[in-house]
């Protein structure tokens, strides 16, 4: 019995390490793939730097998305002000 219970740790050992094996080299491999991004990226600034600005919100389109969802907010009150002049619930 004890045998059987060693030979079980033994081999749950193994699995247990080739698991965490495999995760290191994919580890390995994703931080080697952002070295050489991350290297290209500095070479090209400026096209990064618009991506980021492409990405991002700015202060005028904060300001109108804000406006088009009050307009929307206001459009739906009146809706709802209108079902309830006809005996409808909202």
């Amino acid at each position: 019995m004890t045998q059987t219970l060693r030979r079980l740790t033994a081999v749950s050992a193994v699995l247990a390490g080739a698991l965490m094996l495999q995760g290191c080299l994919v580890g390995a491999v994703v931080g080697t793939a952002g070295a050489v991004v991350g290297g290209a990226a500095k070479v090209t600034g400026a096209v990064v730097g618009a991506g980021v600005d492409s990405v991002t919100t700015s202060d005028e389109e904060t300001r109108a998305r804000r406006e088009r969802e009050q307009r929307d907010y206001e459009r739906e009150q009146r809706r709802c002000e209108q079902r309830r002049a006809n005996g409808q619930r909202c």
